[in-house]
């Protein structure tokens, strides 16, 4: 079994993550004592993976692993993409970003759209990336009481809830974090 840090501060992530990973010891940044924010400065989200696991691995020595996600609009040049946390300025909160991305398709009948997860795995200096992706489209309003970020205006393809309206597990079995989670899953336990 492999000691592993799941280099983020979002509740949420490592609830998802947790349900996954079941061989493996998943320690957090507050077990590191560590509570600053790792700036994301990269102009792609598998950098900006990347640049979070490397930080934890050079400060503290420990295997871990870090993800990033983004939601990205194909009628909008796949905005917001890298920008997602941000799309409606630096302290913006889910909810104004959900709001300015509602406005800016107001008039746009093409609501496809994909979430986008990469995440970096860090062990002994070795380097992996897995890559998860889900398709689907923007509602018009939003629907649901359940998980963040954009999962209230994002129905998958194959399916008529949004996110937000699916029960959590069930959610977090064919999500873009699901998705690439499993292959780092799978990735991890080929280890033992």
């Amino acid at each position: 079994m492999i000691e592993i840090c799941f280099v983020t501060s979002n509740n949420n992530k490592i609830k998802e993550v947790q349900s996954l990973i079941k061989n493996q010891k998943l320690i957090s940044l507050k077990d590191l004592n560590f509570n600053r924010e790792i700036k994301e400065t990269e102009n792609t989200i598998k950098k900006n993976a990347f640049i979070k696991a490397d930080f934890i691995f050079n400060k503290y020595g420990v295997n871990c692993f870090s993800d990033d996600s983004g939601l990205q609009v194909d009628a909008l040049d796949n905005q917001p993409g890298v920008r997602s946390a941000r799309y409606a300025g630096k302290n913006a909160s889910s909810n104004d970003n959900v709001n300015l991305l509602l406005e800016n398709l107001k008039d746009i009948k093409n609501r496809r759209a994909k979430f986008i997860t990469f995440i970096c795995l860090i062990i002994n200096s070795d380097v992996k990336f897995f890559e998860g992706m889900i398709r689907g489209n923007i509602t018009h309003i939003r629907r649901g009481d359940n998980g963040f970020g954009y999962d209230s205006i994002f129905v998958p393809d194959d399916y008529k809830k949004t996110f937000a309206e699916m029960p959590f597990k069930f959610k977090n079995s064919i999500s873009h974090r699901a998705i690439a989670t499993k292959k780092l899953v799978k990735y991890l336990n080929s280890l033992n």
